[in-house]
């Protein structure tokens, strides 16, 4: 089989001064992509002053090994920081055809005591930001016909975690993004997927104990993203989760159910274990299609009372 190359494509990679952004950056330059780095440089909380030096020790990095990479250090909590990102590339290179939304900060809390600075600071960084950096992108993506795109969820968006109210709700709404991205980038030759992480870096080197960080490598991670910016990728749509050399896919499913016609409360009650029975559950490629589902029954139903 012939080896996936990036010639002639040009990435931006969002919170690449380190950890997987960083082993993003580097395996995308090792295939030939012309890498734009995208670092703000401050704290894992968000806080200090922007600085291109984490962006710069991986751009040097890239081009010590023969690649190419610019350094960019705006913020991507902004519009303006989004459209100076996208703008850096353009310039740089010419045109997008990669954009992982890796930028990520941390501020966890016990839900009792979260504050509202605390919750609108992760989704200005996760969310806003990955709108930020891929709208622009988008567009560009869109005027030739290609594009790959990939934003980064994490298993506490899939599945919740004690102390993470903020970040966990942030990433699963991610999921919605991605694949309405599908949807409108499909007659583009646009792809969007995401991965759900799980590695050693800043925002988890005293999360986990130090055993576990050492089988987390962040470059085990990276090849099933870069894959899935790949034009030989051709899935859309779907959440990916890898760590620890471990890659699998995650989705969103619906049980079978029950088709209750005018049910009371009572009725919920007598039939809660048919619905909730996950034998036989469904996943759906749109929501449009989750509706019809419920039509349909609700049709056949009327029809046979």
């Amino acid at each position: 089989m012939s080896e996936i190359r990036f010639d002639g494509r040009v990435a931006i990679v969002t919170g690449a001064g380190g950890g997987l952004g960083r082993a993003h950056a580097l395996l995308l330059a090792s295939r030939g992509a012309k890498v734009v780095v995208n670092d703000l440089g401050g704290a894992r909380d968000g806080t200090g002053a922007p600085s291109s030096e984490m962006a710069n020790k991986v751009v040097e990095e890239i081009k010590a090994a023969g690649g190419e990479a610019i350094a960019d250090a705006h913020g991507v909590d902004s519009a303006e920081g989004g459209e100076a990102i996208v703008k850096t590339a353009l310039n740089a290179y010419g045109k997008v055809d990669i954009v992982i939304a890796n930028a990520g900060i941390l501020r966890d809390r016990a839900f009792h005591n979260l504050t509202e600075e605390d919750w609108d600071k992760i989704f200005a960084v996760h969310v806003k930001g990955s709108f930020n950096v891929v709208q622009p992108a988008f567009r560009i993506m869109r005027q030739n016909s290609y594009g790959r795109i990939v934003v980064t969820t994490s298993n506490a968006g899939l599945y919740g975690n004690f102390g993470q109210a903020n970040y966990s709700s942030a990433k699963t709404a991610l999921l919605g993004f991605a694949s309405t991205l599908e949807l409108e980038g499909a007659k583009y030759n646009i792809k969007a997927n995401v991965i759900a992480p799980v590695a050693a870096s800043r925002l988890t080197e005293d999360v986990m104990p130090a055993a576990a960080l050492e089988r987390l490598k962040p470059e085990l991670v990276s090849p099933v993203v870069v894959y899935l910016c790949s034009e030989e990728c051709s899935v859309s749509g779907n959440i990916f989760t890898a760590g620890g050399g471990y890659v699998g896919r995650a989705a969103i499913v619906e049980s079978k159910g029950a088709m209750l016609a005018n049910p009371t409360i009572e009725d919920v009650r007598d039939n809660f274990t048919k619905i909730s029975d996950m034998t036989g559950a469904e996943e759906f490629s749109n929501a449009f299609d989750e509706v019809q589902k419920r039509l349909m029954a609700a049709t056949q139903t009327g029809a046979s009372a």
